[in-house]
């Protein structure tokens, strides 16, 4: 399978993806303090969460734009 994805698309899915990363890891982390922590870690994995749709919907556009060869009968 191929994908086509520019720089932009393919770097906003990746800054998604690691907010979402480090907001869980700043959750099960315990080097902040508790409150701060978990608003920030919060904060990160909402991020991460809120722009998951957006980003699979980017690789679905990088996926359609890929000429699929067909079997022939």
């Amino acid at each position: 399978m191929k994908l086509t994805l520019n720089v932009p698309t393919l770097g906003f899915i990746i800054a998604t993806r690691a907010a979402l990363g480090v907001g869980i890891g700043m959750l099960v982390a315990g080097r902040m303090p508790p409150s701060r922590r978990r608003k920030v870690g919060s904060a990160l994995v909402a991020l991460g969460a809120a722009t998951t749709i957006p980003a699979v919907m980017a690789i679905r556009r990088g996926r359609a734009g890929v000429h699929r060869p067909t079997l022939a009968a």
